[in-house]
């Protein structure tokens, strides 16, 4: 299976599991002149009450007691390790930086990177998938009244408003502007205590 493929059944599963399980979390966010940025990290948690070995399933439980069912595929190392009372962990991070690029200069295009980290036979179920998404778009517009830039990516052509007027004044029909998208998941199964 494709990395990329990999990574948006992993990061469905984290949806599905954020709509049942325990989350928290926290968002950062920074400025510098010519550059912005913010993150957010979700911590999910919930328990395993069933498994179906001939399906796959794998029902799990939140703390205010939600249960879903999710399918695990083929994909899903060391499978037939998890028990019902064992505990599923997971850490979703997302990212995103823009970067103001003076005077231009750049290739205007995107590209992707991504990776999974999967656990070895014989190791707890889990695992580690990431991608980062790089766009470079050029500045063709800046509208001072409305504080409105246009960006021109490969693809397509979009309006950003910039609120923040020192970092407006920065910006020149003619830069670029870097953006940088950043997504990672790891997801941990623990055995329940022993009785």
């Amino acid at each position: 299976m494709h990395t990329l493929a990999r990574l948006a059944l992993i990061g469905a599963a984290s949806a599905i599991i954020g709509t049942v399980e325990g989350q928290t979390g926290g968002v950062v966010a920074g400025t510098a002149p010519g550059k912005a940025a913010v993150a957010e990290t979700i911590k999910l948690t919930g328990t395993i009450t069933a498994i179906d070995k001939a399906t796959r399933d794998v029902t799990l439980k939140g703390p205010q007691g939600n249960e879903i069912t999710v399918t695990a595929g083929p994909d899903v190392k060391n499978f037939d390790n998890m028990r019902v009372g064992d505990q599923v962990d997971a850490q979703y991070v997302e990212a995103l930086t823009l970067e103001l690029k003076k005077g231009g200069g750049m290739t205007v295009a995107r590209s992707d990177q991504g990776g999974v980290l999967e656990a070895k036979p014989g190791q707890k179920p889990g695992g580690v998938a990431g991608r980062q998404v790089t766009i470079v778009a050029d500045v063709v517009d800046v509208n001072p009244a409305t504080q409105i830039i246009t960006l021109r990516g490969p693809k397509r052509t979009v309006d950003m408003r910039v609120p923040d007027p020192e970092q407006f004044k920065r910006i020149a029909k003619g830069d670029q502007v870097e953006a940088v998208y950043t997504q990672a998941l790891a997801i941990v199964v623990e055995p329940s205590a022993k009785k």
